[in-house]
């Protein structure tokens, strides 16, 4: 159980709703015992004692109080027989009755104000997990997410906190619950036969063990259930993102039976887990009701024996309460079930929220607030995963002065990318350091120096969100007019107007109701309102007809007027004007200059210009 009191680490912040759940769980507990304890001396003083008898209990006085069956039957006969022989046998009998019904209503008063007091734990964890699920998943780097499946991750964010929700804290009363009932209703059979109780002890475990073996089983075939759904997950995610695809080259049939064959798999693991719970209550009830036998006929043997060592009525009392005993013993053990299911899922979620943070803030931050003077590349190495033989990145050197822009071109898998991503830390240098006027940007927060960039990347990243809260993405208090304004810079002012509710337009999933390029306007104009002094334009017109990229690439030289750019581009035609041109082939800077310095070369640089000029 283990695991288990790891997800009892949220319930820390509602520890004063668990208590008052404690408090009136033992209370509706306390309450339904008495409701028991009063009618089995009743019975024997109602039925079976004559008045003689009952004289003679008077007669002896009012029996000393002591915590044992012994002293609690005298107790409650002196009681009865008061009242009958006062009264009658039937006035007795109202005030059992009277007795009973309000201990009844009070055992469940508390059990719903048990229940009421749970629930905020219940939805509240959840919420919790959640919220803290999503901040770990914003925070972590890129690169964890290169090793892992996105259908997996939605995932475990989804159907693994809601199977935490249904398993774990549907069954979070229960576990509160039962096991102060089962105490209670124990140290009752101790004070009542103390030898009755050790044989009750010794057969108890036997059958905890079995079921403990079964629910191991069952949070195994869990989290193997879990892992199909987030295979499942994938699946559907690269269907629905690649249905062109998968429509032009006819692999309808292909999909269809990859599908199929893991929905099979799923299936399959599901059906042995649904078994293996449905196990659950009829293996429970007949270890109790085994259990019980044995104890009833242990304890006749104490009453029948030649020398009796317990009383006929003790003994049904007993019997009573250890037979109230198998419910919550019943309910805990399918609530035990149920919490090893959760469990495969909050293993699951531990792997995310447990995950290192290998990008983080320093512990003593260097203030960064402006770039003045240049950004540097010092010895600049990297690769995806240490000790790799292939380095993406290997020693860059470079120097990038203040307003001035840089572009990087090469053939694709030469490192420009990831190069340009490393500025803003989205990676981290395996060796060597990035500098911002001399500082590393390692020793910055990243919030400070992420204020300082705007990135423009060949994939228009938009929400599915007005077109006013797409430019103003992650701005406070900015105003229409200065969104306008931004929005005319970037040429999207107009087609904006255009759209019925005008920048309250709704522009659905990614931005999937406007064209690539004014989808990538829409980009532009949200870099333009942030105005940061450094930029980075990640092949922001490669995927554009003629026309669209004109007025992008208007946008992107009005963008960056008075900036440090660093653009990476495939056409060479949209960065001959840019102050150094940096080719790049393997992870190594090739050659270096401007436009016109690199045809002279005649190099690497003119044979990619030549290609694209023939072409």
């Amino acid at each position: 159980m283990k695991k288990f009191f790891g997800v009892l680490r949220y319930v820390k912040g509602y520890w004063n709703y668990a208590a008052l759940n404690i408090l009136f769980n033992i209370l509706s507990v306390v309450f339904g015992l008495f409701s028991i304890a009063m009618l089995f001396p009743f019975l024997q003083v109602l039925l079976f004692a004559d008045d003689s008898m009952l004289q003679k209990t008077i007669t002896k006085g009012y029996p000393a109080f002591e915590f044992t069956a012994v002293s609690l039957t005298d107790n409650v006969n002196y009681f009865l027989a008061q009242i009958i022989l006062d009264r009658g046998k039937l006035d007795a009998l109202v005030v059992v009755c009277l007795f009973v019904v309000i201990t009844i209503f009070l055992k469940n008063l508390f059990r719903y104000l048990g229940m009421f007091f749970i629930a905020p734990i219940r939805t509240g964890v959840v919420r919790d997990m959640r919220n803290k699920l999503y901040s770990k998943v914003l925070s972590l780097p890129l690169s964890y997410y290169s090793e892992e499946r996105k259908g997996d991750i939605m995932s475990r964010m989804t159907t693994d906190v809601q199977e935490i929700e249904w398993s774990i804290m549907k069954s979070l009363e229960s576990v509160f619950r039962e096991p102060v009932t089962i105490i209670i209703y124990l140290g009752t059979m101790v004070v009542i036969s103390p030898q009755l109780s050790i044989f009750s002890f010794i057969l108890l475990p036997i059958s905890g063990l079995l079921i403990g073996r079964i629910g191991k089983s069952l949070r195994k075939s869990s989290g193997r259930q879990k892992e199909k759904m987030g295979m499942l997950n994938s699946i559907m995610e690269e269907t629905l993102g690649g249905l062109r695809i998968i429509k032009g080259f006819n692999a309808e049939r292909l999909m269809t039976e990859r599908f199929r064959e893991v929905n099979q798999e799923y299936n399959n693991v599901s059906l042995r887990i649904e078994r293996k719970i449905s196990l659950a209550s009829p293996i429970s009830e007949f270890l109790g009701v085994s259990v019980l036998v044995l104890v009833l006929y242990f304890g006749g043997k104490l009453v029948l024996g030649e020398d009796p060592s317990l009383n006929g009525s003790i003994l049904i009392f007993f019997i009573a309460v250890f037979s109230q005993l198998l419910a919550p013993a019943k309910s805990f053990t399918e609530a035990y079930y149920s919490v090893q299911k959760g469990l495969a899922s909050a293993e699951r979620i531990d792997k995310i929220l447990n995950a290192e943070l290998k990008i983080k803030d320093p512990v003593s931050p260097v203030v960064l607030k402006k770039f003045e003077k240049e950004i540097e590349y010092r010895n600049v190495s990297f690769a995806y995963r240490e000790g790799e033989v292939g380095w993406v990145l290997n020693d860059i050197n470079l120097k990038i002065a203040k307003g001035k822009t840089i572009a990087l071109v090469g053939q694709s898998g030469s490192g420009k990318t990831t190069m340009a991503d490393m500025l803003p830390r989205f990676y981290d240098a395996t060796k060597g350091e990035i500098l911002i006027d001399g500082i590393p940007i390692r020793n910055t927060r990243l919030k400070d120096l992420r204020d300082l960039m705007g990135i423009v990347t060949q994939e228009s990243i938009l929400f599915n969100d007005t077109v006013y809260n797409n430019i103003a993405f992650g701005l406070d208090d900015v105003t229409e007019a200065q969104v306008m304004e931004a929005a005319k810079i970037a040429n999207a002012h107009e087609f904006i107007m255009q759209m019925p509710q005008g920048y309250q337009t709704n522009i659905g999933d990614r931005g999937n109701k406007m064209s690539g390029g004014q989808r990538q306007r829409m980009s532009i104009a949200r870099a333009v309102l942030k105005n940061p002094p450094i930029l980075i334009l990640d092949e922001a017109t490669s995927a554009l007809d003629t026309e669209s990229e004109r007025l992008v690439q208007d946008a992107l030289n009005k963008l960056m007027k008075n900036r440090t750019s660093i653009v990476i581009a495939h056409r060479l035609s949209t960065i001959q004007h840019a102050d150094e041109i940096i080719v790049m082939q393997k992870g190594v800077i090739l050659e270096r200059g401007t436009h016109s310095g690199l045809i002279t070369q005649n190099g690497t640089y003119k044979k990619l210009h030549d290609l694209q000029a023939f072409v």
